[in-house]
């Protein structure tokens, strides 16, 4: 925490990143609660709901590497610009514009605005903040982005005493315009040096790139051990999310404010967990502050499954989130370290593919789940499953051996 401070103090560009970053994730946060309230309003159905949270997943999903190509061709700063004046017209979009079907066009351009946003901006933290400071850039990016969800459906619920959720929608693309107005005159995120820049027609070299960029990331052992791992833990923890409601009601029986304090004590931990990664280190000091990571997720949904009370949850649930936040801020600490710079880009979009995966299944196969089982023994599952997924990681890990190999930076075939 105290590297992300001195981080912020030292660094001007790296204060207005942040400061665009935050306003946005405020938003987000609170657009996230708007959108399914307009759904469900515009198509009154469950199905409203599933569709909208789909629409957004799905660009990254089908996408996630070739937007990882494209921040590997092209300037990452402004395809960060980009992707931000991407997302202001389509939540501005669904705001004035009064359509179920409209609003799930919107919700897939959002989508792609940030399947974009997120392996350009990554990829940029080290030419924003240079390699001494990256590992605080790194957790304070992940603190921020949970902040949002943790803070902004509050926003969204003061806002609604005084405005309707489409008004929300609208603030929400002024927030990423503004982001758009505060990062383009920073300096950060030139292409890579030796990235590949094929001649001819876009779209098929872009996808020639983003294979070529996958062979790479396939080569790198414990890179690609590292995301399977954070990919299959992040399955578990989307059974989670969908179990934690009925979990929350059923279960231990509280009220609508008992489960709002469990989601507020999960993000504070992801929040606390992201920031322990601020010091950094050595390649194996960040693979086993990964596997910490693990462990703890998978504990703390194992003993919230255990849990027989909600003071006894409200301890084990904020347990669960640092663990989360230190897995997935190591998880990207490692992918900077030994990814080469010219596919780094294509490295985040594959793993912004797979995490988009594990979610968009983990929803479907959560909901079946429940009718089978009941919410204790559904989060009992995805804390078994984590702990196994940390020791299957472990495993894999130690096999790697040899340390860190430097592979030539792939082109793409002529």
């Amino acid at each position: 925490m105290t590297d992300a401070y001195r981080l912020l103090r030292a660094e001007p560009r790296a204060r207005l990143f942040f400061l665009a970053l935050t306003q946005s994730a405020l938003g987000t946060g609170a657009a996230y609660v708007a959108l399914l309230l307009i759904a469900y309003d515009r198509f009154h159905s469950p199905w409203a709901i599933s569709l909208v949270l789909l629409a957004d997943l799905l660009p990254a999903m089908l996408l996630g590497p070739v937007f990882g190509a494209a921040a590997d061709r092209w300037s990452r700063k402004w395809c960060a610009v980009g992707a931000d004046l991407i997302r202001a017209g389509a939540f501005i979009g669904i705001a004035v514009v009064d359509s179920f079907p409209t609003t799930i066009g919107f919700a897939l351009v959002a989508g792609a605005g940030t399947a974009l946003f997120t392996p350009a901006t990554l990829a940029g933290l080290p030419s924003l903040v240079g390699k001494k400071r990256l590992a605080a850039a790194t957790s304070l990016y992940g603190a921020i982005a949970d902040l949002g969800f943790t803070a902004g459906p509050g926003l969204a619920a003061a806002f609604l005493v005084l405005t309707g959720p489409a008004d929300i929608l609208f603030v929400n693309g002024l927030t990423f315009a503004g982001s758009a107005v505060i990062l383009a005159p920073i300096r950060f995120g030139a292409p890579a040096p030796g990235a590949g820049r094929e001649r001819g027609r876009i779209v098929p070299s872009l996808l020639r790139e983003a294979l070529a960029g996958f062979r790479v990331v396939r080569r790198l052992r414990a890179v690609r051990v590292v995301i399977a791992g954070s990919t299959a833990a992040l399955f578990f923890g989307g059974v989670f999310n969908v179990g934690e409601l009925p979990f929350a009601t059923n279960e231990l029986g509280t009220s609508d404010a008992g489960y709002s304090a469990l989601v507020a004590l999960f993000g504070l931990g992801f929040i606390l967990g992201s920031l322990a990664g601020s010091s950094g280190g050595q390649p194996e000091l960040l693979r086993r502050r990964f596997l910490q990571g693990a462990m703890l997720m998978g504990l703390g949904l194992l003993l919230s499954a255990l849990a027989p009370s909600l003071p006894a949850a409200l301890v084990t649930f904020p347990l669960a989130g640092f663990g989360n936040g230190l897995l997935l801020v190591h998880e990207r600490l490692i992918v900077q370290a030994d990814v080469p710079d010219a596919v780094m880009g294509r490295a985040f979009g594959v793993k912004d593919a797979l995490a988009s995966w594990a979610f968009g299944t983990a929803f479907f196969a959560a909901g079946a789940m429940l009718t089978l089982v009941s919410p204790r023994e559904l989060i009992a599952v995805a804390g078994v499953g984590g702990l196994l997924v940390c020791a299957w990681t472990a495993v894999a890990l130690s096999r790697e051996g040899g340390g860190r190999r430097l592979l030539a930076v792939a082109r793409s075939p002529r």
